[in-house]
């Protein structure tokens, strides 16, 4: 068992949140909130970065050289966090997708233990999944435009029972939307990789991504729940947004670049599908003059399906189930793999 492990907090965390994690004997939490980002939201691990004076900007150095685990990363200068944090052996990020951050960074290949927030967020983002289809599906941007005109007048809503999903990605959030969709009568298929040899009860099959076109031409819905990879950037093109068809709606809650997102900005104009529900874009934030913003058929989130009011209660929780594992030297969970890029 390892003991006397110093825990530095790096975004922000109420203080009975920090005060759970510090109630674990043999460990010692080091949390300064005044030298971290401002949050703009509840459970917002980004925020708005303070201006630090040299003394601060010398404390939080200080700070993160004495570490040895850290909740987040470093918020000022993640690149440099292997030297600026020589003693960690441990981060704990509080993002499920971390792929593209590490490669970004280049912290793919720093060799310490580094566990994702995979989990946390499938509750929230299987309801916003959820919310997105019906959106479409009930048309309620028509419901809506009758009642701002004024007209009582009746109308036959489409349903989810009998159609059928793909959802690429079974993870967390992929199997937890599969299950939600199956209960009310939506067949759904799953796309993982070729060497999956698991079986998923809610699924009625799991293919190949070389599979997707074929899968499209039967389905009225695709679901994006994968990580970014090189398997799976411009993973949904022309080809597959055609075979979805003009009746399809596409929820995408993994990464903008898993869409083509000029292939998918021409066929929402003119109209070769139903309806895109999109929780991330290519490029973010969405530029001011992206045609998405204004587009009747596109329900747009900033990034924030997946957040909760009380996501950081969750994160906690992982966290400490985390640091257990981590004292015992036994399997933790969401350990990131950089060979697969999640």
């Amino acid at each position: 068992m390892t003991d006397d492990l110093r825990i530095l907090i790096c975004s922000y965390l109420e203080e009975e949140l920090v005060a759970r994690i510090a109630a674990v004997p043999g460990i010692e939490v080091i949390n300064a909130p005044e030298l971290l980002p401002v949050p703009a939201y509840p459970c917002d691990h980004n925020g708005l970065p303070r201006s630090l004076t040299e003394t601060e900007r010398r404390k939080w150095r200080s700070l993160l050289e004495m570490a040895n685990v850290c909740f987040d990363f470093d918020w000022e200068d993640s690149p440099s966090m292997p030297g600026r944090a020589p003693l960690v052996r441990w981060v704990q990020a509080t993002s499920a997708g971390i792929g593209g951050f590490m490669e970004r960074t280049g912290l793919a290949d720093w060799e310490i233990v580094v566990t994702t927030a995979a989990g946390v967020h499938a509750s929230p983002l299987t309801e916003w999944i959820l919310t997105g289809i019906l959106f479409f599906v009930k048309d309620i941007p028509d419901v809506l435009a009758r009642q701002t005109a004024h007209r009582w007048q009746r109308l036959a809503m489409g349903g989810l029972a009998g159609r059928r999903a793909l959802i690429v990605g079974v993870g967390n959030v992929g199997r937890a939307a599969a299950s939600a969709l199956k209960a009310l009568g939506v067949e759904v298929w799953g796309v993982d990789r070729p060497d999956a040899d698991y079986v998923l009860p809610q699924f009625a099959g799991i293919a190949s991504a070389a599979e997707i076109g074929k899968l499209l031409l039967e389905c009225d819905i695709l679901v994006l729940t994968c990580p970014l990879t090189a398997e799976t950037r411009g993973l949904i093109g022309a080809a597959e947004l055609a075979a979805l068809g003009p009746e399809g709606i596409l929820v995408n809650v993994a990464r903008g670049p898993v869409v083509n997102e000029p292939a998918l900005v021409d066929a929402l104009q003119r109209h070769r599908l139903r309806g895109a529900v999109l929780d991330v874009v290519a490029d973010e934030p969405l530029a001011a003059a992206s045609p998405l913003w204004d587009l009747d058929n596109v329900l747009l989130t900033p990034h924030s399906a997946s957040t909760m009011t009380h996501e950081n209660e969750a994160l906690v929780e992982l966290f400490l189930d985390n640091l257990d594992h981590f004292r015992n030297g036994s399997q933790m969970r969401n350990v990131y793999d950089s060979s697969r890029g999640f």
